[in-house]
């Protein structure tokens, strides 16, 4: 029997078509991104400084960024509220599901201790706070401050949309802009998604619809995702222009210190995590580089968090019920960078300035908050409230944090992306160790492009 091959054969282009220019990796336009960013936040920074001029491009570069970051965030409450529904509903077919989520959070505390403890050890070997040319002039009272009591009031949804409306008083003039509370929306995707497994077969059409939101709503996400290289720019340029390197020289040791503290956890902690549970590091980081240098870029964790649940499923090959349930929860709770390497350096700085000096059990205190404390500012987001929740327990001058805001932003690029780097690994290893994850996937070299691709 003869065999007829199915292979294409090569036919000359027709005289109307066109060939498309090659487009270059998704990763190669982030980086050229950041390499415009940069150059265009030095040309504004010149132009303000010598002509007295840059201001729209400033203003430019920032819109461009908060446009960007904007829309990824109003993606995330119906992202947040369907993924829930659609993972609890699909749990249902997975053996042991209220014990993944128990090992979820047990995994979540251990790399978080780990992390704080870096931060105390790097903290006390510097001595940030004794070199910095930071007057105690910069110190203000922060604008909002984290509380025990955030946890709780961020477990009782105040609305079925967990919606806030949050004032701010100007000039005498009082606006109020809605937000929504990230904890909240899980809360409430959780009960409906358990309501819908109760209910059964006549909740199905439900399900169904959720399920399409879903996938509706993440193909609107790619979209958005195109645009990462320009918001890149936008981003970073506003951020070398507004603050500059004279601001990071002030607290150069500061910045110094957390940098080496976040690159020791992806470095070093995580990777031993991944050797320990039989995983490769540089296969993890292959798979969830695409969320990381978004996380970096966007410096926003729930604004990555849609990424970070495909890379996940996707790329690390984490089974898609759990993986989603997993990464939604962490978004909210699991901040490495933000909840224990930050504020573990910075209420040291800040003890160190204020000439305070700290007994053991206050260092305890640290790491107890690192591990606990994310849960209870997981309704509010920014360092800055878990850095105020840390002071105020260890009883330090809240003004310290007015010290630390200059560079606030250039250590947030980082801190997010050690967030969602841990918001991946802890799903990772636990489906590793439950026999959930589908290895040759998570072996593969061909991926990460895709994510861009869609």
């Amino acid at each position: 029997m003869a065999h007829h091959s199915t292979t294409p054969t090569n036919t000359p282009a027709s005289p109307g078509s066109r060939r498309r220019l090659p487009l270059p990796s998704f990763t190669v336009q982030i980086f050229l991104g950041l390499g415009i960013g940069i150059a265009l936040g030095l040309l504004a920074s010149y132009l303000q400084s010598n002509e007295g001029g840059g201001t729209w491009l400033i203003a430019t570069m920032n819109w461009i960024g908060s446009s960007f970051v904007t829309l990824l965030k109003a993606l995330v409450p119906p992202l947040i509220f369907a993924a829930m529904v659609i993972s609890i509903n699909n749990l249902k077919g997975v053996a042991n599901a209220a014990s993944l989520a128990v090992k979820t959070l047990i995994w979540f505390a251990i790399t978080a201790l780990a992390s704080v403890v870096t931060g105390i050890v790097l903290g006390l070997v510097v001595n940030p706070g004794l070199h910095t040319s930071v007057t105690k002039d910069a110190a203000t009272m922060p604008s909002r401050v984290g509380q025990w009591s955030d946890f709780l009031q961020g477990l009782v949804p105040t609305n079925f949309l967990g919606l806030e409306i949050r004032t701010r008083v100007a000039e005498d003039i009082v606006s109020a802009s809605p937000s929504f509370n990230a904890l909240q929306i899980l809360v409430i995707g959780i009960a409906v998604g358990v309501a819908a497994l109760k209910v059964g077969e006549a909740a199905q059409p439900f399900i169904s619809v959720v399920d399409s939101l879903l996938k509706v709503l993440q193909k609107v996400l790619w979209g958005v995702i195109r645009l990462a290289p320009i918001g890149t720019a936008g981003l970073i340029g506003h951020a070398v222009a507004t603050y500059g390197w004279d601001k990071v020289a002030s607290l150069g040791w500061f910045v110094l210190t957390v940098y080496i503290g976040l690159l020791i956890v992806i470095g070093i902690i995580y990777p031993v995590v991944l050797r320990l549970n039989g995983l490769s590091p540089l296969a993890f980081y292959r798979g969830a580089w695409p969320a990381m240098q978004l996380g970096f870029v966007s410096r926003s964790s729930l604004g990555t968090m849609p990424v970070t649940q495909q890379v996940t499923t996707e790329n690390l090959g984490v089974n898609p019920a759990y993986g989603s349930f997993a990464v939604s929860l962490g978004a909210t709770t699991k901040m490495d960078g933000c909840a224990a390497i930050y504020p573990a350096v910075a209420s040291i700085f800040v003890a160190q300035f204020f000439g305070i000096e700290l007994a053991v059990s206050d260092y305890l205190i640290i790491a107890f908050v690192a591990v606990v404390g994310s849960a209870a500012t997981a309704g509010l987001t920014g360092a800055t409230v878990m850095l105020t929740l840390t002071l105020s327990t260890l009883g330090l001058p809240l003004e310290g944090v007015g010290l630390l805001l200059a560079v606030d932003p250039i250590l947030d690029m980082g801190r997010t992306a050690v967030n969602v780097a841990g918001q991946a690994l802890v799903p990772t290893v636990v489906a590793a160790r439950e026999g959930l994850l589908d290895r040759a996937r998570f072996m593969s070299r061909t991926k990460g492009e895709a994510i861009a691709h869609r």
